[in-house]
């Protein structure tokens, strides 16, 4: 049985905008339509579930009287936390600024389009 590596956080910032192989399809009207609508979407999927998540918890802890209802609202983080929770920032930035840094990595590798990989295949 293979033992899982345990990721450094460095190594999941990277792997969050890592690309699959080919080219990506585009179904909107223009590519950038179909960027903000990703980026929209990201945003609001991580939102979503954080809010519930959160929603979740402050109950939880309110129920079980380990806090006040409210007092989330007044907590101070730790400078260890706030350092934790900047590295989990960027992960999540590059999670949602994904397919625009895809798009910047083909250009540099002058990888062709799907419209270019189309027509090849066409040819034949």
């Amino acid at each position: 049985m293979s033992q899982k590596k345990i990721l450094t956080q460095s190594e999941k910032i990277n792997l969050a905008g890592s690309k699959a192989k080919g080219q990506r399809p585009y179904f909107l009207a223009d590519k950038q339509t179909e960027q903000a609508l990703s980026v929209a979407m990201t945003l609001a999927m991580e939102l979503s579930v954080t809010k519930e998540r959160l929603a979740s918890l402050e109950c939880m802890l309110v129920d079980k009287g380990l806090i006040e209802k409210g007092q989330l609202d007044h907590y101070q983080p730790s400078k260890e936390e706030v350092a934790k929770r900047s590295l989990e920032t960027q992960a999540y930035l590059a999670r949602v600024l994904r397919m625009m840094q895809q798009d910047k990595e083909e250009l540099e590798n002058n990888d062709p389009d799907m419209q270019t990989v189309q027509d090849e295949l066409t040819k034949w």
